[in-house]
C-alpha cells in the first residue's frame, strides 16, 4: 500500500499551490486527477457509487464531501481537500485543510488557521496512539483529548465540535473497510489493533456545534450552525516493527515527532 499512499500524497501536493483566491474547485479536482493518472493509478473516489469526481472539496461551513465545481475560492476561505488513489488493487486516502490568504481579514484567517491546526494536531495524536494502542477505541480517546485540551487552553475560549456521524475506517483492497475509527471516546474498546492493520484516521472538527446536515446535492455535509469545519486524514499501517504513515512521504516522522513517536519503515 505504499505506492497508492504516495500517489495520494502527490495529488494533494499538486493541489496545494493552487489553493488561492480566484481558482475554482473544479480546477483543483482536475489537477489531482491528472497527477493520479500520470502515476498509473485511478481515483478511488470515482469508484464510489454515484460519485464522479477525484476529490471532495469542502469550503467554510462545509466539513466533508463537498463536490468540486464552479465555485470560486475567495480570500480567507478555509478549504478541505480529500482524495485517494487505487494502484494495483490497493488504496490510499488522505485529506488536507488550507486557508486562503487574506491580509484584509487577519482575525478570520487566524481563527480558521487555528481550527485547521487543532484538527491536524488531533490527527497526529490519533496516529501516535496507534503505535502502542491495543484497541481502536484508544485512538478516538487520544483525538478527543487533544481537541479538548486545545479548546481549554485557547485564549478565546474556543469550543470545538467533533463530527459524530462521520468517522475513519479500515483501508486496503477497498478504500472503505471495517473497522470504523471514531474520533471520540466510546464505551466500547473497539477492534483489536494487530500488525497488518491499516486505518484511515480522519478527524472532522468544527468551530462550533457538531450537528450537521446534508445539502441538496446529497453529498455535501455542512454545519447546522454555519460555523467553519476542517478535515485532516492519513492512511496508516501498523506492522511488526511499529507504524508507518502511508500517505506521508516521510512516513509521518515530522508529524509524530512532537509525540515522541518515530515511524518505522515497512520491511
Amino acid at each position: 500500500m505504499i505506492e497508492p499512499g504516495l500517489i495520494t500524497a502527490a495529488a494533494l501536493d499538486a493541489v496545494r499551490p493552487l489553493v488561492r483566491a480566484g481558482v475554482t474547485t473544479a480546477k483543483l479536482d482536475a489537477v489531482a486527477e491528472r497527477t493520479i493518472v500520470e502515476r498509473g493509478a485511478e481515483s478511488n473516489f470515482k469508484l464510489v457509487r454515484g460519485y464522479r469526481h477525484t476529490t471532495c472539496i469542502s469550503v467554510n461551513e462545509q466539513v466533508v464531501h463537498g463536490i468540486p465545481g464552479s465555485r470560486v475560492l475567495q480570500p480567507g476561505d478555509i478549504v478541505s481537500v480529500d482524495c485517494g488513489a487505487q494502484y494495483q488493487g490497493w488504496n490510499g486516502d488522505s485529506a488536507v485543510t488550507f486557508v486562503v490568504p487574506d491580509p484584509s481579514q487577519p482575525e478570520t484567517v487566524a481563527r480558521r488557521e487555528e481550527l485547521s491546526r487543532v484538527t491536524e494536531g488531533s490527527l497526529w495524536a490519533g496516529i501516535a496512539a496507534m503505535a502502542t494502542a491495543t484497541h481502536i477505541g484508544e485512538l478516538g480517546a487520544a483525538i478527543e483529548d487533544y481537541i479538548e485540551a486545545q479548546g481549554a487552553s485557547a485564549v478565546s475560549g474556543a469550543n470545538y465540535g467533533i463530527l459524530r456521524e462521520y468517522v475513519g475506517h479500515g483501508i486496503g483492497r477497498r478504500m472503505h473497510e471495517s473497522p470504523s475509527v471514531f474520533n471520540y471516546r466510546t464505551p466500547d474498546a473497539g477492534a483489536e489493533i494487530r500488525p497488518g492493520l491499516a486505518l484511515a484516521i480522519e478527524p472532522m472538527v468544527t468551530a462550533g456545534g457538531e450537528a450537521t446536515f446534508v445539502e441538496d446535492d446529497d453529498w455535501t455535509v455542512s454545519t447546522t450552525d454555519g460555523t467553519d469545519g476542517a478535515h485532516w486524514e492519513h492512511s496508516v499501517a501498523r506492522h511488526e516493527g511499529g507504524i508507518w504513515v502511508l500517505t506521508a512521504p516521510d512516513g509521518g516522522a515530522e508529524g509524530l515527532a512532537p509525540f515522541g513517536v518515530t515511524p518505522v519503515p515497512l520491511p
